[in-house]
Formats: C-alpha cells, sequence, structure tokens
C-alpha cells in the first residue's frame, strides 16, 4: 500500500520546488516576481484568443 501513497504525493506536488525563494525582475521601479509574470503571460493570451476566436452560432440563426 505504500506504493500507492507515494504515486498520490507525486501527483499532487508542484512541479518546481516552492520552498526557495523567488525570483524577481525588475524594471525601473517596478519589481515583479517571475511567478506573477507568467500569470500575466496566460492571462494576456487567453484575453487576446477570446479576442480573435470566433462565437459560436447557433443551427437555425442567420
Amino acid at each position: 500500500m505504500t506504493g500507492h501513497a507515494h504515486s498520490v504525493e507525486r501527483v499532487l506536488s508542484p512541479p518546481i520546488d516552492l520552498n526557495g525563494t523567488g525570483r524577481y525582475v525588475h524594471w525601473g521601479v517596478v519589481q515583479l516576481s517571475v511567478a506573477n509574470l507568467v500569470v500575466i503571460g496566460v492571462m494576456l493570451v487567453v484575453f487576446v484568443a477570446a479576442l480573435l476566436l470566433p462565437f459560436p452560432r447557433g443551427r437555425g440563426r442567420r
């Protein structure tokens, strides 16, 4: 049964080590963590995709 517990731990563990110190990007007076920068980038990609992808249309409507 211990093999099962280790596989659950592996699935639920984060892909990177979160116990270390954060990495930051400095740009003038702005200081952002790399994790926040990644989240902002993903949000921008989703926003642009929402603008560019067509809306679904009904079958009988024109």
